[in-house]
């Protein structure tokens, strides 16, 4: 082989260390894998590791002793901790994160099931304990068995009023939202209240719609407002269920008649899927050009129970 082409190892470009701080979790563990020097860049610069969020795949691996490696990087600088669906946490790995951060500002453990409502109350008091008062919001989204003195506990440290939380609208904007830090932009306090309709501590959900507005239903009292398990939504705008029924889904999701009609349908069954299952309208190789067939259609027409573009019921 020719010796003028084997190329020399060279440092990676200047650009890939300005993208550094734009890259998730996930993604710097890696990119830390690929040379020397961005290892050396993703392990001593503290700002890459003031806000931390955890979410998709990584999730379900990080345990406290992962956590607690990854939190350490903050140097006690850490600002945000956002924990989405981290189901091995437990609260003593939890206490232990914010013993070695007394300064975070925001805490998101949404879908951590193996954390306490006592756990969190104790992470928050400790946070909220000390002179600065740094903590201004929490995400709970999903906790199990927080009750009302939990919920006036936490809204004390907080410096609000339980029975009056001056909240921004919570609008629901699907379970991928859910599921996700990226919401609508609102960023309150608290993410969880009383449900009027319910009484119990959950997420509780306001109505988008103009009518429901105009109606002053942003009230506590409102009749549209309560939390998904007493008001179903619609999963693509969020609207509430008084005055009309839902129209039937191919995924099964609630749809409400405006957003029914604006969605692409099925060939067959005419049921459209939510944007949330949109990708599986693409997976069936017996659609045309017009349209695409569910999977439910799919199946039937393999078990020869459809054909031609009707359905044919036994």
């Amino acid at each position: 082989m020719d010796p003028s082409l084997i190329l020399e190892p060279q440092d990676p470009h200047e650009a890939m260390f300005f993208v550094l701080p734009y890259l998730k979790l996930l993604e710097l563990v890696m990119i830390s894998q690929v040379c020397r020097p961005l290892r050396d860049a993703v392990e001593n610069d503290v700002l890459l590791w003031q806000h931390i969020f955890v979410e998709g795949p990584s999730s379900l691996r990080i345990d406290d002793c992962v956590l607690l490696k990854i939190t350490s990087k903050a140097q006690g600088r850490l600002r945000t901790l956002a924990l989405m669906n981290c189901v091995r946490i437990t609260d003593d790995g939890l206490h232990q994160v914010i013993v070695n951060n007394p300064h975070i500002v925001k805490l998101f453990v949404p879908f951590c099931t193996q954390l306490t409502p006592d756990g969190i109350v104790k992470a928050v008091e400790r946070l909220t304990d000390l002179h600065e008062h740094n903590l201004k919001s929490i995400r709970l989204q999903d906790i199990h068995n927080i009750t009302k003195e939990h919920l006036k506990t936490l809204c004390s440290c907080l410096g609000l009023n339980s029975d009056e939380q001056k909240q921004p609208p919570n609008i629901y904007l699907g379970f991928e939202h859910l599921r996700s830090f990226k919401r609508n932009g609102v960023d309150g306090a608290i993410d969880i209240g009383v449900c009027p309709k319910c009484d119990s501590v959950r997420t509780v959900f306001d109505c988008p719609r103009e009518t429901c507005g105009k109606r002053g239903r942003w009230s506590p009292l409102s009749a549209c407002r309560g939390c998904f398990h007493c008001i179903p939504r619609c999963e693509e705008c969020g609207g509430c269920n008084i005055f009309e029924e839902y129209e039937e889904s191919a995924c099964l999701d609630y749809l409400c008649l405006e957003c029914w009609l604006r969605l692409p349908k099925c060939n067959l069954c005419n049921r459209p899927y939510c944007s949330r299952h949109a990708c599986m309208s693409g997976s069936s190789s017996n659609a045309g050009l017009g349209g695409f067939i569910c999977e439910d259609c799919s199946a039937e027409i393999m078990d020869g129970r459809a054909f031609t573009g009707w359905r044919i019921y036994e």
